[in-house]
């Protein structure tokens, strides 16, 4: 079964991406979404060395309803900040946070969930893997963001591939 599906993952969440993007329940839609779950992680098999080790699935699964949960929150407080206060009151802030995950999927998966949420953007990461260069849209208290980003994302992450 492994050879057939190197990266179970990965073809369990093409299959899912597929019938959100054609938004139909149809047979042809499931033939199609199992060819592709199945040819592209064989196709792209022989650059990925390593497989992703996730160590809670059901945690990333917790991780993903918080992060969809931070979007939606996080759309309102942007649309207020925009909206109603000034602009001489926006407190916009470059934030380095330092991080302690190893797994480049961990990495990815933060520096993702950051650029997502509105308000925050992922603009740099450091060479050797020690930070990350965030830019807040509206940060009165930077090291409270860095704080929350740290607690909030970075540990469940650490939970869930290290």
């Amino acid at each position: 079964m492994r050879r057939l599906f190197p990266h179970p993952y990965l073809s369990a969440t093409l299959v899912l991406l597929w019938f959100l993007l054609v938004n139909q329940w149809k047979l042809g839609s499931l033939v199609l979404a199992l060819i592709l779950a199945t040819l592209i992680p064989l196709l792209s098999s022989r650059w990925w060395p390593d497989r992703p080790r996730v160590r809670r699935p059901l945690s990333l699964i917790a991780y993903f309803l918080l992060v969809v949960w931070d979007v939606i929150v996080a759309n309102f407080q942007v649309a207020r900040i925009i909206l109603f206060l000034p602009a001489d009151r926006i407190r916009s802030a470059w934030i380095t946070v330092p991080i302690e995950l190893t797994s480049p999927e961990a990495i990815s998966l933060l520096a993702g969930t950051i650029t997502m949420t509105p308000g925050t953007l992922t603009a740099d990461f450091a060479a050797d893997g020690s930070a990350l260069l965030i830019h807040a849209l509206h940060a009165p208290d930077p090291d409270s963001v860095r704080d929350e980003i740290k607690t909030r994302y970075e540990a469940r992450l650490k939970r869930i591939f290290e």
